[in-house]
């Protein structure tokens, strides 16, 4: 168990789209539940708590994401196995995407109003 927590594990190829994968679910089935118990008025603009909810989301499970990159490069440049090394690296570039695309995301549902 010990070793799937080191960045060099290639379990971690698929970590920052699962991450992602959740941060997604959980998103627009808050999003869902939040407007069909309490919607906002509909002349609010995009100062709402949802939208508060969901930007605060994002921004936490981007920079888990970009953490996770960085520490995958730190990992790789001390890896001494060149199998290790590549599966750090390979890691990295994917939790860097989803990084990227957790704001590509994001920032539509954080920028409009919710409920429509």
């Amino acid at each position: 168990m010990r070793q799937l927590l080191r960045l060099t594990h290639p379990i971690h190829l698929v970590g920052g789209l699962t991450i992602w994968g959740v941060w997604f679910v959980a998103i627009y089935a808050g999003l869902s539940i939040a407007c069909s118990i309490a919607p906002p008025d509909p002349e609010s603009d995009m100062f709402t708590g949802i939208n508060l909810g969901v930007g605060l989301a994002t921004l936490v499970f981007t920079a888990l994401l970009l953490w996770l990159a960085w520490a995958s490069v730190k990992a790789a440049r001390k890896a001494e196995v060149r199998r290790d090394c590549y599966f750090a690296f390979i890691s990295a570039g994917v939790y860097l995407f989803s990084a990227g695309g957790t704001l590509f995301v994001g920032y539509p549902v954080v920028v409009l109003p919710p409920c429509l």
